[in-house]
């Protein structure tokens, strides 16, 4: 199984706003992706920003791959991001779970 972790930015008025954002698009966009295993969707405040941790586990890289496409590395963004985020990170980070 590989775990694909993804980190992102909002300003903290828009915290609430982008945690249903997310609820409603990408949680939904994720699990109907063959292949998807689970996620774990962390947030937090700090210093009037709202920082999100994804990680979303899938059974193999092929998986991702089928996902993410062919730059499975490359960060997958909705074109709503551009109303939340305040930057945008080029890659995401893989690790093989192993326990």
């Amino acid at each position: 199984m590989i775990a694909r972790i993804w980190q992102g930015k909002t300003a903290a008025k828009k915290f609430n706003d982008y945690t249903e954002f997310l609820r409603k698009v990408a949680v939904p966009d994720y699990q109907k992706t063959k292949g998807f295993v689970s996620l774990t969707f962390l947030r937090r405040i700090e210093n009037d920003e709202g920082h999100f941790t994804l990680i979303t586990f899938w059974e193999n890289l092929d998986v991702i791959k089928n996902f993410a496409g062919a730059d499975f590395e490359k960060a997958k963004y909705y074109p709503e991001d551009t109303n939340f985020l305040l930057e945008f990170e080029e890659k995401v980070v893989h690790y093989e779970v192993f326990a």
